[in-house]
């Protein structure tokens, strides 16, 4: 994809990473792009979910699934405000998404570049073709500002 596109569905990431900060969540966004078409997008809600297992990925991939009616989403692209962790790496992988998009590193437990490489790991049956940085300041600072508010 042309980086407006990357930038214009990134844009739609940041706007659900607002709507968990506003939920006092980690603001993260997530969104699925398949041929051009949104399948789903979502936020992190862990904390107002109790469960730890509700990171914004996750919830978008969950919805891309039930929206295709198939839990492998070949070809489709995941946009991220933040690098994923271990877990929502593993998903992406079993998911088969075609190209991860993120804007910030998580350089405590990125799972795909900052910490691990398991997106793109020569190790496993699938590879997605990662895209990092996109809205990458926009993305940082974002979550800056919310733990800068926590301290």
């Amino acid at each position: 994809m042309p980086t407006s596109d990357h930038e214009k569905f990134m844009l739609l990431a940041l706007e659900q990473a607002r709507l968990a900060e506003a939920a006092g969540e980690v603001p993260v966004g997530a969104v699925v792009v398949q041929d051009g078409e949104v399948l789903a997008a979502a936020h992190n809600c862990p904390v107002g979910r109790h469960d730890p297992t509700a990171h914004a990925e996750i919830l978008a991939l969950r919805a891309a699934g039930e929206h295709k009616a198939n839990y492998r989403l070949a070809g489709a692209a995941l946009y991220v405000t933040m690098e994923p962790c271990v877990m929502c790496a593993g998903a992406i992988v079993n998911a088969r998404i075609g190209t991860l998009v993120f804007g910030a590193r998580d350089l405590r437990f990125g799972g795909v570049r900052s910490k691990f490489t398991l997106a793109d790991s020569d190790l496993l049956n699938h590879r997605a073709t990662i895209v990092e940085g996109v809205l990458g300041g926009s993305c940082t600072a974002l979550l800056q500002n919310f733990f800068t508010g926590r301290r």
